[in-house]
């Protein structure tokens, strides 16, 4: 046993410092970041936010829409092969029928959607098929893998990576999690182009409560940034994120992409069930009846929680325990307004810093530790 006394991070420990800035407005950021990846012969332009691969977040809705804005989807794994072949098509039928794509980022749905994948026999057998439909994609796009597992750290993942890499030499990669820079190594030298980082983080993760064991997700990405950009890798942060302020912090702290959760569930396009319920209030109408409202409500739950494994494996099995919790959202309507607001806060980032792109941010930032971030005396909102 040994204790380490650092004191490590987390995006509520920390502020960005402003420096001055030849910048004039929002609009002069540079929001798209190019990438070369250290395995996968490829190049890929658009906005670093990937959509997680949860039930009730990255779905094929979420995929076209998110693409619109050069976004990314990482699609939850419990898609069946037909629905798969369903998106192939589509992306041959609009390569074929030329319909115009968005001219400054050069994307379609098919180079901005991951294909999820988990590391049982079944899932091997699954990654074949879907690899053998992804023949059918338009003509020199990648294909796209998340190699998702709760625990990183097992010998057994690696060597999964290591093999599919060989066995998918051309095949964009992302694999995670962990949250430490020497697993981030191995991952990468194993064959990943992108290392997935956090544990626990989550909204609706309870993996450090069952459990214990997490990292704190600013320092687990500064680590593992450093220690996956010497290898020409790169990181996705993966948790954490409530607010668009967070979102900046995990980018500036060295994150090439950020995944969200919590922040992209309850929309139109996260298909979780939607409920409506129905409430008195104290208004009174014109016959002073009390005035009843609906509110709806979107459920999300997290892929460990009880709801995620009695749905897709017919229950918890007895040598695991729920990491996750499900919750009830508010509706929150189109998922664009809130992808646009977190682009929003994430250029006022760069403007406050003096970071003329993405890219810059990085480069340009100083963290401040505090004690206090908002001022809470009307509520936290």
């Amino acid at each position: 046993m040994r204790i380490d006394t650092e004191v490590k991070l987390d995006y509520k420990n920390v502020l960005i410092r402003p420096k001055r800035s030849y910048l004039h407005s929002r609009s002069e950021v540079d929001m798209n970041r190019e990438f070369r990846f250290p395995h996968a012969p490829y190049v890929w332009k658009g906005v670093p936010i990937i959509a997680a691969n949860m039930d009730t977040v990255g779905t094929f809705k979420m995929a076209k829409v998110l693409a619109e804005q050069g976004a990314m989807t990482a699609l939850h794994k419990f898609y069946g092969l037909e629905d798969y072949e369903a998106f192939v098509k589509a992306q041959r039928s609009v390569e074929a029928e030329n319909i115009p794509l968005e001219p400054e980022l050069g994307l379609n749905a098919w180079n901005s959607t991951f294909f999820s994948f988990g590391i049982t026999e079944k899932d091997s057998y699954k990654l074949d098929a879907v690899m053998k439909i992804a023949q059918m994609r338009p003509e020199g796009e990648p294909v796209f893998i998340c190699l998702d597992v709760a625990n990183g750290y097992s010998e057994r993942f690696a060597r999964i990576v290591e093999k599919i890499r060989k066995k998918h030499a051309n095949t964009v990669i992302m694999a995670g999690n962990v949250v430490t820079g020497e697993m981030t190594e191995e991952l990468i030298l194993s064959g990943a182009d992108i290392v997935k980082v956090g544990i626990g983080p989550g909204s609706v993760c309870t993996t450090r409560k069952m459990t214990g064991v997490g990292f704190p997700q600013l320092s687990a990405v500064i680590e593992c940034a450093d220690a996956a950009h010497g290898l020409k890798g790169l990181v996705c942060a993966d948790g954490g994120c409530t607010v668009a302020g967070d979102v900046a912090k995990a980018f500036a702290a060295g994150a090439d992409f950020v995944m969200l959760g919590g922040m992209l569930a309850g929309h139109d396009e996260s298909e979780g069930t939607v409920q409506t319920r129905r409430f008195l209030t104290h208004e009174l109408d014109e016959n002073d009846k009390q005035v009843v409202k609906e509110e709806k409500y979107v459920e999300f739950y997290g892929m460990s929680s009880d709801t995620a494994m009695n749905k897709h494996y017919g229950g918890v099995a007895k040598y695991r325990a729920s990491e996750g919790k499900r919750v009830e959202i508010p509706y929150r309507g189109p998922v664009e307004g809130t992808i646009m607001e977190i682009l929003g806060g994430v250029r006022s980032t760069c403007t406050y810093v003096g970071a003329q792109s993405l890219k810059e941010l990085s480069k340009r930032t100083t963290f401040v530790m505090v004690s206090q971030q908002i001022n809470e005396v009307f509520g936290k909102s």
